[in-house]
């Protein structure tokens, strides 16, 4: 069976600077993902330049299925070299990762990933490349069977840099250090996810460079796994007659299940025999987004268009969930990001409400909302989605 293949990364910028150095790029093709992490030289608005160059050239010429270590030496023909210190202006590490578990890697200059398997750290055998450019500068080569479980974890050396100097780190983080805090992760959340990993890597660096980064630091992570199922219902169906249809769906589905819209709960509500039990304490909150509910069986109920208008908009700009308050919004995306295979049941029954044009622009219909949905989430955040109207 083919598994899937989770990629995230977490970023953050020097101290002072609006701009991140690094660069990070991923594109999901059929058969996997190639991901590429770029660290342009120097900090700011030109490393920041640089290191994005690097990332989009690499995933392009990998998009165009040009062997790893061709591309590889292209962007080094093609990057200037600082007059100054006779080296590249951005290291790089490339990923090509198929959904089978092969995997190929190409560094350059970059700390070297670690492979976690069974919570311990894998040696793995690397090719040197003579690179065939003046400069001195290394280029290793490494192929990888994963199996499920894996994880991959790549860095930029803001991360095994930090902390510098300090008495506690005086050559840094390093990248034994590193290692052991993923393996720390890792004893104690077995599940832990790409996201998770990134985000505490990258934290921790920052906290170790007494809370101000000292370089820009960013973390990725690939992990490879058994798909994570979410199903999403909303609006009820075209016909009456088809609301067992809708019930039977969400009875027979593995994975967790979402409920966005009064309508659509109500009839499960009715069909399956479960109660909605509107949770009061958000209604007294007060705010602008409906309060959930709880439903016996389903992880998540909220309120339909509004909800969803509000967190694909979220997703297309990449709010921050830390910054967002509690409330529905904010949990559905966060079982969106957890999921790997988002399968959406769309009721195509019309809801007049929607159509009233003195209501905000935002309520679109949801056959609408629900296609942005789905290219939000495969295109910006690399999932999988089915949809199904009824």
């Amino acid at each position: 069976m083919d598994y899937f293949l989770e990629t995230d990364y977490y970023q953050i910028c020097k101290h002072g600077y609006q701009a991140c150095g690094d660069s990070f790029y991923s594109i999901k093709g059929d058969d996997g993902l190639i991901c590429v992490l770029a660290d342009g030289l120097g900090s700011g608005i030109k490393a920041s330049v640089l290191a994005t160059l690097t990332t989009t050239m690499a995933a392009g010429f990998m998009a165009s299925k040009m062997d790893i270590k061709r591309a590889a030496e292209i962007i080094l023909e093609t990057l200037p070299v600082c007059s100054y210190r006779n080296i590249g202006y951005s290291t790089f590490t490339i990923i090509d990762a198929k959904h089978d578990g092969n995997v190929r890697i190409i560094e350059h200059d970059n700390p070297p990933y670690a492979l976690l398997r069974d919570q311990k750290i894998m040696k793995v055998e690397k090719q040197e490349i003579p690179i065939k450019t003046f400069r001195k500068s290394n280029l290793y080569y490494s192929e990888i069977k994963l199996v499920p479980e894996d994880r991959i974890v790549y860095y930029s050396d803001g991360v095994t840099q930090c902390g510098m100097g300090l008495p506690y780190f005086p050559l840094g983080w390093q990248e034994k250090g590193v290692e052991n805090y993923l393996l720390s992760l890792l004893k104690a959340n077995r599940s832990i996810s790409a996201r998770e990993i990134t985000k505490s890597v990258a934290r921790k660096a920052r906290e170790y460079d007494s809370s101000t980064a000292a370089d820009d630091i960013t973390c990725a992570a690939l992990y490879l796994r058994n798909p994570r199922r979410t199903l999403l219902l909303t609006g009820p169906p075209y016909k009456k007659e088809h609301d067992p249809v809708l019930a039977q769906i969400a009875t027979d589905f593995i994975g967790r299940k979402i409920i966005c819209g009064g309508t659509t709960s109500a009839i499960l509500s009715r069909e399956l025999n479960i109660p909605v039990k509107v949770n009061l304490n958000e209604v007294r909150k007060g705010g602008e987004i409906p309060p959930t509910a709880d439903m016996e069986g389903f992880d998540l109920v909220t309120e339909g268009t509004i909800t969803l208008s509000r967190a694909l908009r979220a997703l297309e700009e990449d709010a921050s969930l830390e910054a967002m308050p509690d409330n529905a919004v904010k949990r559905l995306i966060l079982i969106l990001l957890e999921s790997d295979i988002i399968e959406f049941v769309v009721g195509t029954k019309i809801n007049d409400a929607h159509q009233d044009p003195a209501l905000p622009k935002d309520l679109e219909i949801r056959r609408n909302l629900m296609k942005q949905f789905v290219r939000v989430l495969e295109k910006k955040h690399l999932k999988s989605t089915r949809v199904l109207f009824v």
